[in-house]
């Protein structure tokens, strides 16, 4: 018979998830081992296996529900019917809202994405696509000269995602600049450049 889940199973899954990012972003992913991450989250090493089969698996999961809960953020914030700035600007919002609280997270995706085996990067890179082709098609609404197949288009939009997947290292929420003021700026700077482009 099949050991049945617990009730409280997912909350678990999901403390493990956040204990384990902590401690990839402290001392990187290579350098954490099974044991150390069971002692991280509180719990016995048969029961992290319970849980996850291997330290892969732990990684995969870790970045793949933070690129889910940035999805659901981005999708569920786009309007393509809105002005076009409105609309960059309320997905630029989304996104640094939804990178509140995920710093460990995101330092995890950026920095040990490629430990993963190609496969298990894939489906991760292909999330990512998502979130770069949602906010493409905002800039592209921007400026005619920035849609079809015009090369300019994806190195405007990655120097955008270079502006906010960074900012983590250096925003603070008592900084002398807001979340919603550097959603601004960043709209500001983008929408300014991608207008003078021809």
């Amino acid at each position: 018979m099949a050991r049945s889940r617990a009730l409280d199973y997912d909350d678990k899954r999901l403390a493990i998830l956040k204990r384990s990012a902590q401690l990839f972003a402290g001392q990187g992913y290579e350098r954490s081992s099974m044991a150390q991450l069971a002692a991280s989250c509180g719990v016995s090493k048969a029961l992290l296996y319970h849980y996850y089969d291997s330290k892969d698996a732990l990684l995969f999961d870790v970045i793949y529900a933070h690129l889910q809960d940035l999805l659901e953020a981005v999708e569920g914030a786009d309007d393509p019917a809105l002005e076009p700035v409105a609309r960059l600007r309320r997905l630029i919002g989304a996104l640094l809202d939804a990178y509140r609280d995920a710093n460990d997270e995101h330092a995890v995706q950026i920095a040990a994405l490629k430990a993963l085996p190609p496969d298990r990067q894939e489906v991760l890179k292909d999330l990512e696509r998502r979130l770069v082709r949602t906010f493409s098609a905002a800039i592209a609404g921007i400026n005619p000269a920035l849609g079809g197949d015009s090369p300019l288009l994806k190195p405007v939009t990655m120097s955008l995602f270079g502006m906010l997947n960074w900012h983590y290292m250096w925003f603070r929420p008592a900084g002398p600049i807001s979340r919603e003021d550097y959603a601004d700026l960043a709209t500001r700077l983008i929408v300014e450049g991608a207008r003078s482009l021809k």
